[in-house]
């Protein structure tokens, strides 16, 4: 590091000196105006090429500086194409810069390589890094939120959650429908190490075009590229902020008096009981407020680059701290980023990427907290003087403050990621290009739960259940790593002109393994001193495990490209994958396509548009993304058997598996056009998608006389599609010298389908008291609910008397009760008389956003949202007893004799089956982000000795416009069967923040 700074600095100081003794300085003056509107043009960069000397332009446009007489000026300035001019001892210019046309000239990376984005012929988005650090996120992949069409992301308040992220409609059921993830060629399944101020862009793969990774890229692949290093004086940089985040909504629990009103319905006996009659506890309790906090967080990033011809480098610094809403769940990650370039000889570069992430975190059950949230008597304190409120005295849950406070969860997660890579030019359009990849993690968990007895010693009255005998330690410490040797060949010319050619082909291998090593002791100490196994005893009822895994892939890759005088594009690409989690090993993955850029034709050329560009591709993809053993043969040791009159321990086959299985194949045609208007200051895109996935992997019921303990059979025999269509618009315009604005949008429209299911046999998930909810189905969209439909409440008893009855629960027809269709017409209501009754997953998703620049000040605001689909609301049929508390909501509008409701029953107690009641609307807008900036004048910068301040407020996910009941309708579930189902999801956050940025 102090040799390449010590080597800029000295060529920094020859190329001064050298320019000192053979030019002459001249004093030179000029005017920057708009080559469109004549307009004077503020703050245009005018710098002396090769040199930090630069002023900007004032508020005429007018610059003056002293250089020498054969020195060339550099203008540059946001919005528009930079100008070199040389100045030929000139002492006065009139320099018109041209908007840019950043469509045409963007580069966007495919895979193994990049291209201009005039020349892609499929789907592919591009979005800056700028665009990315913009929000107070600590994935890119949130800040991806309405950005880009047809990608859906979902993500929980949780600190250190991946969101999960879905392009193009979910495709796969048992092998994952999460995207692949490249990061500088490595690739990978998790982004959560990543800093996003090294981010300089994150362009997505949708269509085929992403065959390049073969049977990685059957759900798409997002593409990270970090920043590198440029030529020139060091540049050390400095971002931060600090804010707070809440939950931005909060579901309301009936408080004191309205349980107690609806006690008197669900539960007479217990109000009746004078021991403990409810008016005689003197607490009251808002239990999601107990639980909770304002969050504090910090972000800080430190980064330096800089270097010369022979060598470029980066190196940055992040530490992250987020607390959790929830109280004790807290987050922190460090991590260091390197990457340099050296350029050993005029055809041999070498390259290094390297990332050092430690994470720390203290996660919370968000399950078992909040499922005793929605449950807990608000008549119970939390806590007073020390001592916790004994819910579990009342016949009812556990206290959920109690639960937090006596355990204490720990992970410890280290990662290195990185790469390094030779590039080789034996002529200028040959380049020879091998990269060694490797992705390691090395992770320790430690789980303890406090001992606590039930007595006066813990809570403020003695007696329950919520008591825990004995302390425990779980350990697990998990190692892995994953490596990628990438080797290509790449031929890149353009011949007469017109004829732009680009070969690619090579050989990738990847190999990666894991293990764990874990294990459970009790009466460990409370001292974390002394959180280690060996001090406790044996746990009876917990067993040590050893596991891991081991898989291998060998591909090879080949694409062309072909422009023709920059109007006719073809593109296609093949990849020929083997893979050690199938049996029938190698498959080949292709892609085709085609592009017509009309605009270049001379027919074309005065007309409306800027650019127009039509193009159409197809392809197959796969998805290997299942466990490595799922065809294999194994059997189960040590099981008893009889030998004659002898016991003795055999080993017995009891799983049946398809020793034939196959990676799953996704078919996908795209077709769409790019078009410009207005010198591309209106720009858009249209996409329709067609994807079929075949041979997809689900479980077949089996009968239990053929000896499976799991009574599933796991094999190729489904078939699931996406069809649908995106549109995207950007509008960007200069109303003058001081302002200047944009304005973006875009919405998707997908169908999901079911198409063939183990040849009609569905799937049956999320249960809720004993009953499933979703069924994934032919003809459906996956994980549609699947329940009774509920028409309303009986008013009275002639309306119960002519019901048809119940069998299936053992709920009966009342008064108050919730009456259900008879769809089938039988006379009885069953589970014959379900009915689908939609999805999660929305028709419509898409967001829109605005930014508008005046002078020193910026602002600019994001929208999200989505529509058509539905939730089903589980946590307000959670009561599992009589005495499990209800939403306020609930208690104001349900059935009684002074208020005879139409649509809320009553009671809803654990035999309540699912039913339309319970499923909602989960369309919603959200501003998701909103930022207000201020930069300081250049002026005073300078006077300070640095080259840009820049101070901000932040806020994210400020407000939501919903019809769901709920705390919120993004639902984050990583369960593709039940992800709509809303029983005990982390609080979404609103987050408020202060931020810099510095550069000096």
């Amino acid at each position: 590091m102090k040799r390449i700074f010590t080597v800029s600095v000295l060529v920094l100081f020859c190329s001064l000196f050298i320019n000192a003794v053979f030019a002459q300085d001249v004093v030179v003056k000029g005017k920057v105006t708009d080559a469109t509107t004549g307009e004077a043009l503020i703050g245009v960069s005018v710098s002396l090429k090769g040199t930090t000397t630069g002023v900007q332009t004032d508020v005429n446009g007018a610059f003056s500086l002293k250089a020498p007489g054969n020195g060339t000026l550099v203008f540059t300035y946001i919005g528009y194409v930079a100008s070199s001019l040389p100045i030929n001892n000139q002492t006065v210019f009139d320099v018109k810069l041209k908007p840019e046309a950043k469509e045409l000239a963007q580069v966007v990376v495919i895979g193994y390589g990049t291209q201009k984005k005039r020349d892609v012929t499929g789907a592919v988005a591009s979005i800056s890094g700028d665009v990315v650090t913009k929000q107070p996120v600590q994935t890119p992949t949130q800040a991806l939120q309405g950005k880009v069409s047809g990608v859906q992301v979902l993500s929980s308040g949780q600190p250190n959650a991946q969101p999960v992220v879905r392009i193009r409609g979910t495709g796969s059921v048992l092998a994952g429908a999460n995207p692949l993830y490249v990061v500088d060629g490595v690739l990978t399944d998790d982004i959560r190490n990543i800093n996003n101020s090294d981010i300089v862009s994150v362009d997505v793969l949708k269509d085929a075009s992403a065959a390049i990774y073969g049977v990685r890229a059957a759900n798409g692949v997002i593409i990270i590229t970090t920043k590198k290093g440029k030529a020139g004086a060091p540049v050390v940089s400095y971002d931060a902020n600090v804010g707070f985040r809440e939950a931005a909504s909060t579901v309301k629990l009936a408080n004191r008096q309205q349980y107690v009103d609806y006690l008197s319905v669900a539960s007479p006996t217990k109000i009746a009981n004078d021991d403990k009659a409810p008016l005689t506890i003197p607490g009251t309790t808002d239990w999601a407020a107990a639980v909770s906090r304002k969050a504090f967080e910090t972000n800080h990033n430190l980064s330096v680059s800089g270097g010369n011809e022979k060598a470029l480098y980066f190196i940055s610094a992040n530490y992250i701290d987020e607390d959790g809403i929830i109280k004790t769940n807290n987050f922190q990650r460090f991590t260091i980023r390197a990457n340099n370039q050296v350029n050993v000889s005029d055809k041999l570069k070498f390259t290094n990427q390297i990332s050092l992430s430690r994470n720390t975190e203290r996660p919370v059950d968000i399950g078992g907290i909040y499922g005793n949230v929605y449950r807990a008597a608000p008549i119970i304190p939390a806590i007073v003087d020390g001592k916790y409120g004994n819910t579990s005295a009342w016949s009812n849950v556990g206290n959920p403050l109690l639960q937090l406070d006596k355990t204490n969860d720990f992970t410890l997660n280290n990662r290195i990621q990185g790469n390094v890579a030779l590039d080789y030019n034996p002529i200028k359009s040959l380049t020879f290009h091998s990269a060694f990849n490797l992705d390691a993690r090395f992770n320790n968990q430690k789980n303890y739960d406090y001992q606590f007895a039930s007595d006066a010693s813990t809570f403020t009255v003695g007696g329950g259940n919520q008591r825990r005998d004995n302390s425990s330690l779980f350990v697990q410490n998990d190692n892995s790593y994953q490596y990628q040797w990438d080797n290509t060949i790449t031929y890149d010319k353009t011949f007469d002109n017109k004829h732009h050619l680009t070969l690619l082909g090579g050989i990738v291998s990847e190999k990666g393994r894991s293990n764990f090593l874990n294990g459970t002791r009790i009466d460990v100490p409370a001292n974390p001193d002394q959180w280690f196994l060996d001090v406790g005893n044996p746990d009876v009822n917990a067993v040590d495990h050893n596991g891991g895994d081991l898989f291998t892939r060998l591909s090879y890759v080949g694409r062309v490209n072909y422009a023709y005088n920059s109007k006719y594009l073809l593109s296609a690409s093949i990849r020929r994958d083997g893979s050690s989690r199938f049996s029938q090993k190698w498959g080949t993955f292709y892609t085709v396509g085609g592009g017509w850029v009309v605009s270049e034709e001379d027919f074309m050329k005065d007309g409306i548009f800027s650019n127009l560009k039509l193009r159409a591709s197809y392809g197959e993809l796969g998805n290997d993304n299942i466990g490595s053993s799922l065809f294999v043969i194994t059997g189960t040791p040590y099981l008893p058997y009889y030998f004659g009159n002898t016991l003795v321990a055999g080993t017995v086959i009891q799983d049946i598996k398809d020793t034939n299985l196959k990676w799953e194949t996704t078919k996908q045609l795209d077709i769409g056009f790019d078009c410009g208007f207005l010198n591309n200051r209106l720009t858009g895109e249209v996409d329709y998608y067609n994807k079929k996935v075949n041979n997809a992997l689900t479980n077949i019921g089996l009968p239990g006389i053929l000896g499976d303990p799991d009574n599933i059979y796991t094999t190729n025999a489904a078939s699931y599609s996406n069809k649908g269509l995106e549109v995207s618009a950007r509008w960007t315009d200069r109303i003058n010298s001081h302002i200047s604005y944009n304005i973006g949008a875009n919405i998707a429209y997908n169908k999901n389908q079911v198409n063939k299911l183990n040849g009609g046999t569905f799937i049956s998930a999320g249960g809720a008291n004993g009953q499933t909810i979703t069924r994934t189905d032919n003809g459906q969209p996956i994980g549609s609910y699947y329940v009774l439909k509920a028409i309303g409440v009986f008013q009275n008893q002639a309306e119960v008397d002519a019901a048809p009855p119940y069998t299936f629960t053992s709920e009966a027809n009342h008064v108050g009760g919730l009456r259900y269709a008879d769809v089938n017409n039988d006379g009885k209501i069953d589970a014959n008389d379900r009915i689908f009754a939609g999805s999660y997953q929305p028709k419509y998703f898409g967001g829109f956003n605005f930014g508008i620049t005046y002078n020193e000040f910026d602002f600019s605001a994001d929208f999200y949202g989505n529509w058509g689909n539905k939730i089903y609301n589980a946590k307000k049929n959670s009561r599992s007893t009589e005495n499990d508390n209800i939403e306020a909501s609930y208690a104001n509008s349900r059935f009684t004799t002074a208020n005879p409701s139409t649509t809320d029953p009553a009671t809803i107690t654990s035999g309540t089956p699912p039913s339309t009641y319970f499923i909602e609307s989960g369309a919603f807008l959200r501003l998701n982000n909103v930022t207000l900036g201020y930069t300081v004048p250049s002026a005073i910068v300078k006077r300070l000795g640095m080259q840009k301040i820049r101070m901000y407020l932040t806020s994210q996910n400020l407000f939501t416009a919903k019809r769901y009941s709920g705390q919120s309708p993004e639902l984050f579930s990583t369960d593709i069967l039940t992800q709509g189902i809303d029983a005990t999801n982390y609080p979404v956050t609103r987050t408020f923040a202060f931020g810099v940025n510095v550069q000096f």
